[in-house]
């Protein structure tokens, strides 16, 4: 079977290189890929987000695949033109995608089927947003209603912070149109998890575990980022809290896009506030996660490739998927200033990976001399697995001491808060 993978980053380096295990897998290929994704994958040079270019590639060669794996282009509705064309894709279709690619449409599906979330209201003016916000308790996250690269929540301590935040988003459209509207929510108190999951649109299997952390700097603080870091299991992701997820969240929400006319099948992101009031979400992404793939892909057991045709089939129930009992733990090694002002273009020393360490590419690639260099805010994903959590910091935080490039900035307290707990 010979499959193309739309995306670039280190997700897709995760799922490239899970891809490239399965015996089913024939010749892969890669749009526009990256410098570690070409050593297993073809690398055509079109952008994630150029439908016609994509189409026109996977019929001139011959695709029986297209796996899309990032946010944009699945908003944009490549999945539909791809099925229109005939050729199989794995991913959700456009209105599905809606579920990432509108907030305000998935606040409001979690209000209108009783899925639990923080409590909210949506603006689409600056006007009246900022009159609401004169009104309620402090803090607050403000959120562009859009797509934006896992930036567009913003946390706003007290009323000028959030005017602050409000004209950021609305007004001076940091985010371009995802900024045309808002939904201002209220702070919920507890500890994130995600929970991956494969859904059919008829049933929904949860993938194991993992945490990420979100802030550029350590202790949580600085801006946003797309993902500074990830580990997998969550230590306080119980059976039981599970079981409670899949009742009350889980499928109520393949449920709910089912009644909405809006089957979904792919990955459902669900990104989880465990509270005191017992677990919430906070958002969905429609596509797999990242950082968060590259924690949970090195420990799935079962073929990809099987899984991916039982999702588009519909035949997930038929399939058993099973995990390895280990433990995988990330840390993204970052370009100085990310996620705001960063220089690209400095040569990477490279360690080998081996049986236990994987270093996922995310923004690198090959230049005009020939060296690996730095082409992005995010540039390596460095992976490492164990028997424990413990053990597979250790490693990947030791991969990391022997790589090195200019300006390199990374976190340094990855899963150490949730090392030894239950």
């Amino acid at each position: 079977m010979d499959i193309l993978v739309v995306g670039s980053g280190g997700r897709e380096h995760a799922i490239v290189h899970k891809l490239n295990q399965s015996i089913r897998a024939g010749k892969i290929y890669a749009s526009p890929g990256n410098a570690g994704i070409a050593e297993l994958a073809e690398c055509l040079p079109y952008k994630a987000t150029d439908i016609d270019a994509i189409v026109e590639a996977a019929k001139n060669l011959n695709i029986d695949l297209v796996f899309v794996a990032p946010d944009d282009p699945l908003a944009l509705g490549m999945v539909d033109r791809l099925n229109e064309a005939g050729i199989r894709a794995f991913g959700p279709n456009k209105k599905a995608a809606r579920l990432e690619g509108s907030k305000v449409f998935s606040k409001g599906l979690m209000k209108k089927y009783n899925i639990p979330t923080a409590a909210y209201q949506t603006f689409d003016n600056s006007k009246d947003a900022i009159k609401y916000i004169k009104t309620i308790n402090y803090p607050i996250f403000i959120k562009a209603d859009g797509l934006a690269v896992g930036k567009g929540a913003i946390s706003a301590d007290n009323y000028d912070e959030a005017v602050t935040a409000i004209n950021t988003i609305m007004e001076d459209k940091v985010f371009g149109n995802s900024g045309n509207n808002i939904v201002i929510e209220e702070f919920m108190t507890g500890t994130e998890v995600t929970i991956l999951a494969f859904t059919d649109g008829n049933v929904v299997v949860p993938m194991v575990s993992s945490q990420d952390h979100k802030q550029v700097y350590d202790n949580d603080e600085g801006p946003n980022t797309g993902g500074m870091g990830a580990f997998s299991p969550s230590r306080i992701y119980t059976p039981e809290l599970a079981e409670l997820c899949m009742e009350t969240i889980f499928k109520p929400t393949i449920n709910a896009m089912n009644k909405e006319n809006s089957t979904f099948k792919g990955v459902i992101y669900f990104q989880l506030m465990i509270t005191p009031d017992g677990p919430k979400v906070i958002e969905y992404n429609a596509r797999f996660g990242d950082p968060e793939a590259q924690v949970v892909l090195p420990r799935l057991k079962t073929d990809l490739i099987d899984i991916i045709d039982a999702v588009i089939d519909g035949k997930l129930a038929d399939i058993n998927i099973e995990w390895h009992d280990n433990a995988a733990a990330c840390v993204v090694m970052a370009s100085g200033g990310y996620p705001v002002k960063y220089e690209t273009g400095f040569e990477i020393n490279l360690i080998e990976n081996n049986e236990d360490l994987i270093i996922y590419h995310a923004g690198t690639k090959i230049n005009e001399s020939g060296k690996l260099v730095t082409n992005g805010g995010r540039v390596l994903c460095v992976t490492a697995l164990a028997e424990d959590l413990k053990t597979a910091l250790s490693k990947s935080y030791n991969a990391v001491s022997q790589i090195n490039f200019k300006n390199a900035h990374y976190r340094k307290d990855i899963g150490i808060n949730a090392i030894g707990k239950k």
